[in-house]
């Protein structure tokens, strides 16, 4: 293909990042935009895409990309049509030429944290699910069917378990629990009222939001159940590690499989990661692999297209360690995008 250069994009329903790279792994550039999901974005996905992409070119001679590997939150299924077309629109607009590949979010995850064929990618932040590859190929997943039916184990899962058990604890059928003070603070509900109109005011509050907000009340509960060793607490995170050890043993993994580990529930210190990584470490004996930075395993994934073999594991730490200052200045659509 000649390429010089290769482009990686993680598209997440919050942020998109984009990074710019040579075949060795040099980051040259970064981007970063809005969320670019198809269902939470206001339908502004190619718009999105576009400013990652031009905000990670600076200026740099388009013809020197031979190829962007593009990952998606939402396309799978129905919505994997949806994000190519986006995709193509979004790398014409910004003057490319070179191919443009599109995958999931899981893959770009999964190849954030590792470089080796075989393994499974662990999620839990906002959503929870368990991704099993082999030979490079994404060949099972279990869970990620959203907070009402599932994602279990996730940072949504584990609020909503917590203020069940506030209001349980508020109307007299469940045990006291700091977690109703903690509750309030939240909310901003005041210490003042009594118990059957906090009940009814937490409800309200937690009603006026997103689901996905809930999940803001995680790192609250880990700190109750690390810091106040409150029972309640200790309970929900038990039992979200293990809803998540249990999602990771549904999907088959091989023996030796390597761990990937993504999301904030497990990315960041608290009693549900720690937990998880014990009892992965147990199962496979090998410690997780924490995958930060999506974009960044999109690009190892374009670099492995282009030179048909997977990235060495020094390119791979290269890609997944360097970090390149991007300008402050957001760049104007060009007609007919958006």
């Amino acid at each position: 293909m000649g390429a010089a250069m290769v482009i990686g994009v993680d598209a997440g329903a919050t942020t998109t990042r984009c990074v710019l790279a040579t075949l060795g792994g040099v980051v040259v550039g970064r981007g970063t935009a809005g969320g670019a999901n198809r269902n939470s974005s206001a339908g502004k996905v190619a718009e999105t895409l576009w400013t990652a992409l031009t905000e990670a070119l600076g200026k740099t001679d388009r013809a020197a990309v031979g190829l962007g590997m593009l990952g998606g939150a939402g396309s799978s299924g129905a919505g994997r049509e949806a994000f190519r077309t986006a995709a193509q629109r979004a790398w014409q607009d910004a003057g490319l030429r070179g191919e443009v590949v599109t995958v999931t979010d899981l893959e770009v995850a999964y190849a954030a944290g590792t470089a080796a064929p075989d393994g499974v990618l662990l999620l839990s932040g906002t959503g929870a699910l368990a991704a099993r590859f082999s030979g490079g190929e994404l060949r099972k997943r279990c869970d990620g069917y959203g907070w009402l039916l599932g994602d279990e184990g996730s940072a949504v899962w584990i609020g909503v378990r917590a203020l069940r058990a506030v209001l349980a604890a508020l109307d007299g059928r469940g045990e006291p629990t700091s977690l109703v003070e903690a509750a309030r603070r939240h909310f901003h509900v005041a210490a003042s009222l009594p118990a059957e109109d906090t009940a009814q005011a937490l409800l309200a509050a937690a009603f006026a939001v997103a689901p996905a907000e809930l999940g803001r009340l995680a790192p609250t509960i880990s700190a109750a159940a690390d810091e106040e060793k409150d029972p309640i607490a200790v309970r929900i995170c038990a039992a979200a590690a293990d809803r998540l050890l249990h999602t990771f043993d549904s999907v088959q993994p091989p023996p030796g499989a390597v761990p990937v580990l993504a999301g904030s529930v497990l990315l960041n210190d608290g009693p549900v990661s720690r937990a998880v990584r014990a009892g992965l470490l147990a199962r496979t004996g090998t410690e997780p692999r924490p995958a930060r930075d999506g974009a960044a395993g999109a690009a190892a994934l374009a670099i492995a297209r282009v030179t048909g073999a997977p990235v060495s594991p020094v390119v791979h730490s290269r890609l997944t360690g360097s970090l390149v200052p991007t300008s402050a200045e957001t760049p104007t659509p060009p007609p007919g995008i958006g």
